[in-house]
């Protein structure tokens, strides 16, 4: 059985739609027993010998084979390549699937849930409309295309390309490497189900040396069950209740109003931005740079939402972060790790995978902070899946 390709759509006759549509989610119907196929589809039932050649109807009108269809595909859509890998190890798992592009040929709009061209190529790889990742719509494992929700939305990418921080969420990401190998990755929005009830009284005070702020006497339960700062201790030591923070715990502390450093007059601050939040802001900047507020704004948030964070430095992250606190002698693990980037921030797929992975390693879930200009913070969270 041959394939015909106009138009950038491969049509096929005979009992196309029975033995390819109706059995195995392929294509779309196109009248009586005809279906239209996406190159990448047409490709597959190549690879399988399900069909025998395609005619090039747009070029020299050739029967093309396999290996002469996918050198032809790859030269008219950007990244084919790349996409077939994809599509071929999906269908290999079992997943009735089908393209999702906007810009690939014969792509139903209704089931994909994007705008699709009937017949255009797609050679300029847009991102389809709106800015729209999605290349493969995934039914449930031995469903068809539109029978269900999808499971999987994926985004195909080369490890070398750059990934918008900001449109990643809810996707399943396939990246593929160098040698042809495909990892996934899933992505979502977390939900951050704190439980840490301890809230520190008013009238900590404190002295601001160089990065820290050290509180002499800290009060009752301070690190015990709010595990702020880390205790000076030593041996035979003088005194027992002095804690060192972070210019962020610090921070956050005098922005609340619940920290005061001894040798600034907060009397005639504003409620907003007490003198000592202030500050300790500087010297946060100072030290820092321009991260520090965005470090700062995600710590807040997430004590807000009773989660305590501790510094994920060993780790290679802004924050660990553990959802309930009762008592330093029963601590539990940390459940995620939080790294801070900017809402436009464009990742790296190695980095991600690297992130994950280590994330992955310590039994954590990797979860980045998405900061805007405003304050605003936006969650994603990545790990990595097996179809």
């Amino acid at each position: 059985m041959d394939g015909h390709l106009r138009n950038g759509v491969v049509a096929v006759g005979g009992n196309a739609r029975q033995q390819f549509h109706d059995a195995r989610g392929y294509g779309r119907p196109a009248g009586g027993n005809e279906i239209r196929l996406a190159r990448v589809e047409a490709a597959h039932l190549l690879l399988r010998g399900d069909l025998t050649a395609v005619v090039d109807h747009d070029g020299s009108a050739d029967r093309l084979s396999f290996a002469e269809f996918f050198v032809a595909s790859a030269a008219a859509v950007e990244r084919f390549a790349l996409r077939f890998l994809v599509y071929a190890d999906l269908r290999e798992r079992g997943f009735y699937l089908t393209p999702a592009r906007a810009g690939w040929p014969g792509v139903d709009a209704a089931a994909s849930g994007v705008d699709a061209v009937d017949g255009v190529d797609g050679a300029d790889g847009g991102n389809g409309t709106d800015g729209d990742l999605i290349d493969l719509i995934v039914p449930p494992r031995g469903t068809k295309p539109g029978d269900g929700e999808p499971v999987y939305r994926i985004a195909v990418v080369g490890e070398r390309e750059s990934l918008p921080a900001d449109e990643l969420a809810n996707l399943t990401l396939a990246v593929v490497d160098e040698e042809s190998e495909i990892s996934y990755l899933e992505t979502a929005t977390p939900e951050f189900d704190g439980g840490t009830s301890y809230s520190p009284p008013a009238g900590i005070t404190g002295s601001l040396i160089g990065d820290r702020v050290v509180v002499w006497d800290a009060p009752e339960g301070f690190y015990d069950h709010g595990f702020y700062g880390q205790p000076l201790e030593a041996r035979e030591a003088i005194i027992d209740r002095a804690v060192q923070l972070s210019l962020v715990e610090a921070a956050a502390l005098a922005a609340a109003g619940q920290l005061v450093l001894d040798d600034v007059d907060d009397t005639d601050s504003s409620a907003d931005s007490p003198a000592s939040h202030t500050t300790i802001r500087k010297q946060g900047q100072q030290v820092e740079g321009e991260r520090f507020d965005r470090r700062l704004a995600v710590y807040r948030r997430l004590r807000q939402q009773d989660v305590v964070p501790k510094t994920g430095y060993k780790f290679g992250a802004d924050f660990r972060t553990y959802n309930t606190v009762k008592s330093i002698e029963d601590l539990p693990h940390s459940e995620r790790l939080v790294r801070v980037v900017e809402t436009d921030h464009e990742f790296d797929p190695r980095e991600l995978s690297l992130d994950v992975r280590l994330a992955g390693g310590v039994r954590k879930r990797m979860v980045f902070a998405l900061t805007g200009a405003n304050g605003d913070i936006d969650w994603l969270s990545v790990s990595r899946l097996t179809p």
